[in-house]
């Protein structure tokens, strides 16, 4: 499991400022217990980070990646200007995953795809399991930080975040906002996240050629599958990966 960071973000200002930001709608969090997975966007429109953002009755916490927290707390901070948000680690809560029946307390099925099973925030870390979630995120398309989700180098589209419940195209404005609307409303989208097979391992990030044109890119694998990054247009029955065999199955 990735390592999180986990941030109580409190202030008479915290939903607001959140919600102007995040590509989610999070307001409903902050009435009522639950849970959201989001994003936040450069200007440009690029993915700089994706996280949970948590409402309970203590208020509101963003559930990170650690490898991200440092940057993304960084950048909320460069946008808090004056208002009244404050951002601090909340180290007597820990996050559990699992599948199955849930423990008591503050567990919530994981926004993104009931196959995630639920996550549970309480004062200690659960037992680790032996479940194969990369098996889990390849079967159903499921984008990774910092494996298929790289900040500066990513869509959040063409990462099947619309599909995933991370995105809301009914909410305000936010950081990015304008050039994810064009690309949902104006454009079809001719590459990003699809399913293929592939007859050996190969490392993550080789490219997927067709002939000897660039097609994509390999990146999780499990039993024989693999997420990719792939150039729809292209794809074909005789795709090559490295020295393996590579068959589009997919996007759905």
């Amino acid at each position: 499991m990735t390592t999180r960071t986990i941030v109580s973000v409190t202030g008479k200002d915290a939903a607001t400022f959140l919600q102007g930001l995040l590509t989610n709608d999070i307001t409903r969090l902050a009435s009522a217990p639950g849970l959201a997975w989001t994003g936040v966007l450069t200007p440009q429109g690029k993915y700089l980070a994706d996280f949970f953002v948590l409402g309970t009755a203590d208020g509101l916490h963003l559930d990170l990646p650690t490898a991200l927290a440092d940057d993304l707390l960084k950048r909320l901070s460069m946008y808090k200007l004056r208002a009244d948000v404050h951002l601090t680690p909340a180290h007597d809560i820990h996050v559990t995953r699992g599948l199955g029946h849930p423990p008591a307390g503050a567990a919530y099925p994981d926004p993104r795809h009931a196959a995630l099973g639920w996550r549970h925030y309480g004062p200690t870390a659960g037992a680790k399991t032996n479940t194969d979630w990369d098996a889990i995120r390849v079967a159903h398309l499921i984008p990774e930080t910092m494996i298929e989700l790289i900040p500066n180098d990513s869509y959040i589209l063409e990462w099947g975040f619309e599909r995933l419940h991370g995105v809301d195209f009914r909410k305000g404005c936010y950081v990015g906002q304008e050039v994810t609307a064009r690309m949902k409303h104006k454009t079809e989208l001719r590459k990003g996240i699809a399913r293929v097979s592939v007859s050996a391992p190969v490392p993550v990030g080789t490219e997927i050629m067709a002939g000897d044109k660039p097609v994509g890119q390999i990146f999780t694998q499990s039993n024989g599958q693999a997420i990719a990054y792939l150039r729809y247009d292209r794809a074909t029955d005789a795709m090559t990966a490295g020295g393996a065999a590579v068959v589009y199955l997919g996007t759905g």
